[in-house]
Parts: structure tokens; C-alpha cells; sequence
């Protein structure tokens, strides 16, 4: 993909940048593989605001996407590249031999016309689906299950990939794009490739309406608020946050605190943790 710039002609232009969508071929979705999602707009079942900042948007159809490519040993043609309003990566349109039709992430180099399989004696070529024990040492991979059999969950989003490091025994060790290092089933199975769209984080929103079209509302700044409403809040003019460093509007630690549960199960398969955030507070100010 490339990125589109804009001429400066007006103070939303002056920053914007948009994909040129050059690799997109078709711009209807097969209407069987797409069904309607409720917006919840932040709210839980009652009704009640569980996530700020949310609400309003473009109306969007979901696109139902195969990531468990359990349809093994049979072939599936690339017949369109698709735009998915739901995710930053691409979607292909798959024609199976048999007359079934799937959504797959799009991969770099997939093109259409492309044949693609999923099975343990699937060629080795962009596309394809196997299971990390038919995958050789240093291949690039993406939509990784954790589990055999329930679906790709890892390394999906666009210009993402893990790299198979090792395998030792039922398990293989893969480094992931946040550089943490796991180990996962032999059995499970992984797409060849880098996910597609590499260039999506690169883009500039430029204003704030295309935010808005995400559905997605704005934030104030805890530091501009009264007393009543952030810890941040208060005082007279600029004030620093008067706390070691900057907490949630209901006093949690902000910015760099580790949410992840100590007893979690999957801990003893993290070889090494993903490097650290460059994210911090400095000074006790709200960064």
C-alpha cells in the first residue's frame, strides 16, 4: 500500500494522510459472510458507561474471517482483496474448489489469482496455513493460535508477523511482534507471511472528525478537571498532579503499571517478557 498526503488547504488537510488503498479490488463485501454487530457504545447490559470515550461512528457490517482455517487439503482461490472496517489489515476473498466462500486476513505478496491451502503437507508459500511443527526455523508467520483448533489469536493486526526461533519437544518457541518469547503447541496452526496494510501506522488522523467517524469521542485531560471528578484535578492555574505519579480517575497507577495476573496459567510458557514501555510519567506531571 502507499500513503496519500493532502495539500494544506484547510486546517484538517494540513496534516492528514490517508492509504491510497491501491491493493483494494473489490468494494461490496460478499454479502453471506457479513452479519450485523450491535454498537455498545461503552455500555454493559444496563446501560451504564463501563468504557469512556466511546460512541457514535460510521455504521459498519462485520465480516465473518476464517481464522481457523479448518478447511484442510483443499484448494482456495484469491478472487478479492477487501477493505474490513473492523481491523487495520486487508481481507481476501477466498473461492474454495467445493464452491465455499472465506475471509482471510490478507498477507503481503498474496495477490489475486493467488491458490492458497491449509493441511500439514500444504506448500510452503504465502497463504498457506500450517501447523508450527511443519514450519520451518526463521519463517515469518501471523494469525498464531494459542490453543489447537480454536483460531489464530496472535499476530493479526496490520503489518504484524512472529518469527519461529526454535522447537524443542511438543512445543515451539516464537518471538512475538512485542518481542516477548513464548512457546506454543506443536499441533497448533499459522499462516506464511506478514500480515498486509504495513504502512497503516504511519497514517495521520488530521483532525478530529475522522476520530469521531471510528467512533471514538474525546478525551479531556485529567489535569483540567475540578477536584470532584480526577485525582489530577484542581488547584489554581497549571498545577502538577501532587501524587509520585499519574493515576486513573479512580485512583489506580497509571502509565507503566502491570495489570497481568501472577497466577495466570499461560505464565510458564513465556520464556522472556516483551520490553518495556517508553511511556512514563516524568516528574509527577501527567504526561
Amino acid at each position: 500500500m502507499g500513503i496519500r498526503s493532502y495539500k494544506p488547504l484547510t486546517p484538517g488537510t494540513r496534516d492528514r494522510s490517508v492509504s491510497d488503498f491501491a491493493e483494494i479490488t473489490k468494494t461490496t463485501p460478499e454479502k453471506s459472510l457479513t452479519v450485523s454487530v450491535h454498537r455498545k457504545k461503552g455500555r454493559n447490559n444496563r446501560g451504564v458507561i463501563t468504557c469512556r470515550h466511546r460512541g457514535g461512528g460510521h455504521k459498519k457490517l462485520y465480516r465473518i474471517i476464517d481464522f481457523k482455517r479448518d478447511k484442510r487439503n483443499v484448494d482456495g482461490k484469491i478472487v478479492a482483496i477487501e477493505y474490513d472496517p473492523f481491523r487495520n489489515a486487508r481481507i481476501a476473498l477466498v473461492n474454495y474448489v467445493d464452491g465455499e466462500k472465506r475471509y482471510i486476513l490478507h498477507p503481503v505478496g498474496l495477490k489475486v489469482g493467488s491458490v492458497i491451502r491449509a493441511g500439514e503437507d500444504a506448500p510452503f508459500e504465502v497463504g498457506n496455513a500450517l501447523p508450527l511443527k511443519a514450519i520451518p526455523l526463521g519463517t515469518t508467520i501471523h494469525n498464531i493460535e494459542l490453543q489447537p483448533g480454536k483460531g489464530g489469536q496472535m499476530a493479526r493486526a496490520a503489518g504484524a508477523s512472529a518469527q519461529v526461533a526454535a522447537k524443542e519437544g511438543d512445543y515451539v518457541t516464537l518471538k512475538l511482534p512485542s518481542t516477548e518469547v513464548r512457546l506454543i503447541h506443536r499441533e497448533c496452526y499459522a499462516t506464511i507471511g506478514q500480515v498486509g496494510n504495513t504502512e497503516h501506522r504511519n497514517l495521520t488522523m488530521g483532525k478530529a472528525g475522522r476520530t469521531r467517524h471510528k467512533g471514538r469521542r474525546p478525551q479531556v485531560r485529567g489535569s483540567v478537571m475540578n477536584p470532584v471528578d480526577h485525582p489530577h484535578g484542581g488547584g489554581e492555574g497549571r498545577a502538577p498532579i501532587g501524587r509520585s505519579g499519574p493515576v486513573t480517575p479512580w485512583g489506580k497507577p497509571a502509565l507503566g503499571k502491570k495489570t497481568r495476573n501472577k497466577k495466570k496459567l499461560s505464565s510458564k510458557y513465556i520464556v522472556r517478557r516483551r520490553r518495556k514501555s517508553s511511556k512514563r510519567g516524568r516528574g509527577g506531571r501527567e504526561s
